[in-house]
Order: structure tokens, then sequence, then C-alpha cells
């Protein structure tokens, strides 16, 4: 198959791409080069242009199918869609779980969708990020009627990922010592490797496969997370559990300091139901293999990730809570 991919070589999107060079399609990549420019650049087409204002570059061609993960704004997905509507027989677009606005453990696609009070907003921050999904979704599907797969992903893990949110956990405890915990254990957790993912959507575009599909890997929890991260690091950390209240109490940042905690009333974004992309095909690799892969791939200076509590401020807490 000719496949264009709009993006490509960030996170999902090179996961995507790798996918589908793997399965033997003719991948073509439209981006602004500004990201891992050189990145695929012997293996597949490249043509530099910008998705706002820039897609004339892609008038008179025609692929099979189109995957977008870098949609965010209603009106460039439907300015991509009506480019294209006339030359690709299928439409990946990549949404997200945000676009439900309350959480509640086991929803599926059914749920009730976000609204944004105004519609004509473009800034993508926390407060629109979920409405404006929607709204690219009802652009995608208005535009190409039928022939869209709408992919609203949970919590995407695993080697690329630029933000730290899952990996996290891995490296803390791959460095040992005791480490502050969130809650308990039984916190629920649910995330996907980027990579099945991406092999799913490629299935799915193999198979002309439409609809929408809450896409995340099982339920699990963290204690069982931490574990797996001991056991495959072979690290001597202990965890040193402290309630939510406490932490609060000592400004601890639910989900930016200590990744994965999230308040009670959020905790149903991490039990959503997968049932139909299982019904489809989803499969997930086992998360050791995850941790494994973001150990031997992550590289970086501790003091240097996104989120998470630095090195001295849990020492500071370790010594006052622990």
């Amino acid at each position: 198959m000719k496949v264009l991919i709009l993006g490509g070589t960030q996170f999902l999107g090179r996961h995507i791409t790798q996918a589908c060079l793997d399965a033997g399609h003719e991948v073509t990549l439209f981006n602004r080069g500004q990201t891992n420019p050189d990145l695929f650049k012997d293996e597949a087409e490249i043509v530099a242009g910008d998705r706002d204002g820039g897609l004339d570059v892609l008038k008179g061609r025609a692929f099979d199918a189109c995957i977008d993960p870098s949609g965010y704004v209603p009106r460039l997905v439907r300015d991509s869609c009506e480019l294209l509507a006339d030359v690709v027989g299928h439409y990946s677009f990549v949404s997200t779980i945000s676009v439900y606005p309350e959480y509640e453990a086991g929803m599926d696609e059914g749920a009730p969708l976000a609204a944004l009070e105004d519609e004509t907003v473009e800034e993508v921050d926390e407060n629109t990020y979920g409405g404006l999904k929607v709204l690219c979704e009802i652009a995608a599907e208005e535009t190409m009627p039928g022939r869209v797969l709408h992919l609203r992903s949970g919590l995407i893990v695993g080697p690329h990922d630029p933000t730290d949110r899952f990996s996290y956990w891995p490296l803390r405890v791959a460095s040992g010592g005791q480490y502050i915990a969130p809650v308990g254990p039984q916190h629920p957790v649910q995330v996907i490797d980027g990579r099945d993912q991406a092999a799913w959507i490629v299935e799915c575009m193999q198979r002309n496969v439409t609809g929408v599909f809450n896409v995340t890997g099982e339920i699990t929890d963290l204690g069982m997370v931490l574990d797996t991260a001991r056991e495959v690091s072979g690290s001597d950390a202990r965890p040193v559990w402290i309630d939510a209240e406490t932490l609060v109490e000592n400004e601890v940042v639910p989900w930016m300091d200590l990744p994965l905690w999230l308040p009670d009333e959020a905790l149903g974004m991490m039990q959503v139901s997968t049932a139909r992309a299982a019904a489809e095909g989803l499969r997930t690799r086992p998360i050791a293999d995850t941790i494994r892969d973001i150990i031997e791939w992550h590289h970086g200076d501790p003091e240097q990730l996104l989120v998470g509590l630095k090195p001295e401020r849990e020492r500071e807490l370790l010594e006052k809570l622990g």
C-alpha cells in the first residue's frame, strides 16, 4: 500500500512509520522537518510542508491510506481531509481518551464527549485538548464519512517517549535506594506501548477497519509496575508508600511530581474499556518488555527528566515523611 503519514518522526508517529515499513508499505512522510529530520530519510519519501496552509505540495498525489498522528486543531484536520478525500481510501486519526470530560471505570466508546464553549478556539492546552480532539474527530468523519478509524489513545509509553510520564518510574527504580511512591500499590495503571498501538493501527489500515476505538493496555496497578521495574533492573529499590493527603499537604503534585498518580475523581482514566479494540485484534506486550526497553533506551540525566521528583526534593521528603 502507498501510505501517507502526517508527521511520523517523533514518538507514536515514528513507531507508526516503522510499522508501515516493516509491513512492506511504500511510505511518504509529510512534515515540517523540525523533529528528527533525518529519520527514515533512506527508507521513506519525505515531503516538506506545513499542514497549516502548506498542503499544496500534496496536490495531485494519491495514496491508499493516510495516518494522522499530528492533528490537534479541527480546522487543520478538516483541511487535510478535504484535500485527500478523493485520493485516499482510508484515514486513521489518532485521538485521545481525553475526549471524555469525566472518567468512570469501565467506560466505553459510548461515554459522553467533551464540548467547548467556543468552538473557534485553536490554542491547545489542558482545558481545550479534549474538546478540540472531539471536533477533529467530527471534522474527519464529516469529510470522509465511513472511511475513518478513530483511535482514542490512552497513555502511550515506551522508547522515544518525550514526556517521561511513564519512563520516570523504570528509571527511578533502576537507580536503586528508597524512593517515594504515591497512595498505595493498588493504584490503577493502564498504559500502552507505542509500538503495540502502531502495529495495530497498521493492521487495521490493511483490513480497512473503521469506527471509534479506545486504544490502551490492560489494567494493572502501580505496585506491579514498580515490582517489575525492580526485577527487570535488578536494583535494590524500596518504595516508601505515602498517602495522598500527606503528599498534597507537602505540595507534591499528582501526575507531574509523581507520574501515574491521579486524584480519585480521575482514576477512571486508568480503567477504560478496550473490549472493542481487543475484539478487533489489539494485543499488547508484557509490561516487563516495555520497562526493559525504556531502561535500555533512556540514558538521560535523572535531573533532566521533564516530570517526577528531583533527587534532592525526594531526599528532603524522605527525611521528613519516610
